[in-house]
């Protein structure tokens, strides 16, 4: 088994391990994730930061246990982090010595700024974004990071965190929740006077658990038929009354807001948190990251020696499929190189969008991994393996184009029911049916030959397939496919024998 790192980060609300395991150079993939609401902060902001042993204690027996999960696995390294609410205990040292004590493990008390950074490199090696603000609000701060042209350029921490607002103005202050709610909003507005200017930008990425569960229920709100939090992204001003709602309601009313329980205790100051933020900086678009501070710390040790940043045209989740799965890369750049061709040819003629080419190749890249869970319905596995796993570096309609492809094979352009579900995700259908025709023909002819290139002609409805081989099996599985636009298929082939007497 290949070496892993494990992760452990210490927030104000929750503690989390994550064991994260090296596939190849640029190759990894999550093995095991633990979770405990640990609530290391509770009760410390209203004794001046002070941890208080109903913290320390669930801390303690979360870490005992991670620290016993992470002994089941080939571990190499593991790197504990800690953030707002430890760094702004002045008993902190006392509690990290007390663990390193205990259970032999150090942890990094990090700050604002660096905790910024490792939210902020996540989202750029792992989201399909080059400029933007990141945004992470956690228990006890907010951290943001400033990125232009694939580049941190600058970060910032704010005092402002869901537990430190609700254990300042809510907890146990009386009920009159309309002057405490003004009264924590002109403190938060107090906070984010001290934001450099230069943090604006329209577009958005949200980390942390609080901005997720705001996009998980706009999700839910609007039957968004992908269960899929990492990338989905939205205009934030068709939502600014459902974070009004979130901030404002009873605790009774939040589950038909769609917000789940774990988080009701929260939701309403992080919303509070939320919307000053996106005013501040101008936002106008959010993109959700599924991805945090744990992996801008594996990836700080991981890309270490490539400038923290992956490949320009490598895709961490594809290079991680490929690597598990086994597959066989034989013709794979000569599978794109026709289907590349193939899709200039039809882009002339229908004007498809350059857009939907990178797509295409995805497509192609990831084919063989079906093979590996059997050769029978392989597209079939190759879709919901695509559907679970394809989530680094590209958009949802991205994803969803992919795994339409890999699902059909050939077998069909496209399906009634299927392509009604996800339609918003998709081309329009005559676009679809092109792009899967393209796919099913590059398949076709590399798994039914052993020829490597090929010469094609597209004139009005006829498409020409030259070369000077056999395509004796490719034949009979080409003109079996099914074709858009009323495609007639003309194949130039050589078919040669040995003479024979007999």
């Amino acid at each position: 088994m290949s070496q892993a790192t494990a992760v452990i980060d210490i927030g104000s609300n929750s503690a989390r391990l994550v064991i994260y395991q090296e596939s190849s150079l640029y190759g990894f993939h999550i093995i095991c994730e633990k979770t405990s609401k640990v609530r290391i902060g509770e009760g410390a902001y209203a004794k001046k930061g002070h941890l208080q042993p109903v913290g320390i204690h669930r801390a303690y027996l979360a870490l005992n246990e991670f620290i016993k999960t992470i002994k089941l696995y080939p571990v190499k390294q593991t790197i504990c982090v800690a953030t707002s609410a430890l760094r702004d205990a002045p008993n902190n040292n006392a509690f990290t010595s007390w663990i390193k004590e205990r259970l032999n493990l150090e942890i990094h008390i990090i700050d604002g700024k660096t905790e910024a950074r490792y939210g902020a490199l996540a989202a750029l090696n792992l989201l399909p974004i080059h400029h933007g603000i990141s945004i992470d609000i956690g228990g006890g701060s907010s951290d943001l990071a400033l990125i232009k042209n694939s580049k941190i350029i600058d970060t910032y921490s704010l005092n402002l965190g869901t537990v430190r607002i609700k254990e300042l103005f809510f907890d146990g202050n009386g009920s009159d929740s309309n002057g405490l709610r003004e009264e924590a909003k002109a403190y938060i507005q107090n906070e984010l006077n001290n934001l450099p200017s230069h943090f604006k930008h329209s577009q958005a990425i949200g980390i942390g658990g609080t901005i997720r569960s705001l996009s998980k229920g706009i999700m839910k709100s609007q039957a968004y038929p992908l269960n899929k939090i990492h990338a989905f992204s939205y205009k934030i001003k068709n939502h600014q009354e459902y974070f009004k709602n979130i901030s404002l309601a009873n605790k009774s009313l939040l589950p038909y807001l769609h917000i789940s329980k774990g988080r009701y205790d929260t939701i309403r100051e992080g919303s509070l948190i939320f919307q000053a933020i996106l005013e501040t900086i101008g936002a106008k678009e959010l993109i959700t990251s599924g991805v945090g501070v744990r992996e801008g710390v594996f990836l700080n040790s991981f890309l270490e020696k490539s400038n923290f940043l992956f490949p320009k045209n490598l895709n961490p989740s594809i290079q991680s499929m490929l690597d598990r799965f086994e597959t066989p890369h034989t013709n794979t750049d000569k599978r794109k190189e026709s289907a590349t061709k193939l899709f200039k040819l039809f882009s002339r003629q229908e004007k498809l969008s350059h857009f939907y080419l990178k797509t295409l190749l995805y497509a192609i890249k990831l084919t063989p991994i079906g093979y590996t869970f059997n050769i029978y319905d392989a597209h079939q596995h190759a879709y919901y393996a695509t559907k679970q796993e394809f989530n680094f570096g590209i958009t949802h309609q991205e994803m969803m184009l992919t795994a339409m492809l890999l699902r059909f094979g050939g077998d069909k352009l496209y399906d009634k029911e299927v392509y009604k579900k996800y339609r918003e995700l998709l081309p329009q259908k005559s676009e679809m049916k092109i792009l899967s025709f393209i796919y099913s023909v590059t398949i076709t002819l590399y798994e039914n030959s052993f020829i490597e290139d090929f010469d094609f002609e597209l004139n009005n409805n006829l498409l020409s397939i030259k070369t000077d081989k056999s395509l004796y099996l490719a034949r009979e599985k080409l003109q079996e496919l099914e074709r858009p636009l009323e495609i007639e298929l003309e194949i130039e082939d050589i078919q040669k024998i040995p003479p024979y007497n007999f």
